[in-house]
């Protein structure tokens, strides 16, 4: 059961922390896969069968637009992904929907009440 319940967390999880660093700056894939697993403190460490379908999934939905970098020296160009204006504001609502989510989630499991 507790490996059902880490995935699932992680799958809920994962479209909004994609488009939060992308926020912060393009990237490509492999970047990050990278990026994911050093600030979770390796608690997202995923394959690219994984990240490359929510990518695609939020291209798709108009929140991330892809380009092609120019390869470094011989180096093969990059499918590289920014974040839209659309993806932005996506985020946002995510981000106070996860405030919401979280702080209930922890009333629930934990006990612990907001206050306010």
């Amino acid at each position: 059961m507790e490996d059902r319940i880490e995935r699932q967390l992680k799958k809920g999880a994962l479209e909004l922390i994609v488009l939060r660093l992308l926020a912060e700056r393009p990237g490509y894939g492999y970047e990050l896969l990278t990026e994911l697993a050093r600030r979770s403190g390796g608690v997202f460490v995923l394959r690219e069968g994984t990240l490359y379908p929510i990518l695609y999934r939020l291209e798709d939905d108009g929140l991330l637009k892809a380009g092609w970098s120019a390869g470094e020296g011989r180096g093969a160009p990059k499918k590289t992904y920014e974040i839209t204006d659309a993806g932005r504001a996506a985020l946002a609502r995510g981000q106070a929907l996860w405030r919401e989510f979280s702080a209930a989630v922890s009333g629930l499991l934990l006990g612990e009440e907001e206050e306010g």
